[in-house]
């Protein structure tokens, strides 16, 4: 599949995660100073989208019970969620963030 576009740079908010689709998976896209992070939009402990969730530098949390995943790595930071959600590779050309959905970091 390789890198498609996931939004405009300019539609996700300071501080906040843009629920996008991707090839049919569903992403939470999040722009942290210049870095652009795709994770996979549930969390890993109750079905619950992350994009809903709270950014704080580089970690986003569930809202429902408060797992915190790095989204560099998709790894949690504490409990209750154990496992890891995916992350995927991001580009930007141009106005355009891209996500290769196609081979995840982690997770899965």
């Amino acid at each position: 599949m390789g890198f498609s576009r996931a939004c405009a740079l300019a539609e996700i908010p300071a501080g906040e995660a843009l629920a996008a689709t991707v090839d049919g998976v569903e992403l939470a896209v999040v722009r942290n100073g210049d870095d652009v992070y795709a994770i996979y939009d549930e969390c890993s402990h109750a079905a619950i989208p992350l994009s809903e969730g709270e950014v704080e530098g580089c970690e986003i949390e569930c809202w429902l019970h408060g797992s915190r995943f790095d989204l560099r790595t998709g790894k949690p930071s504490g409990p209750p969620a154990t496992d890891p959600v995916p992350t995927y590779p991001v580009r930007v050309e141009g106005d355009d963030v891209l996500v290769d959905v196609s081979t995840p970091l982690t997770g899965d």
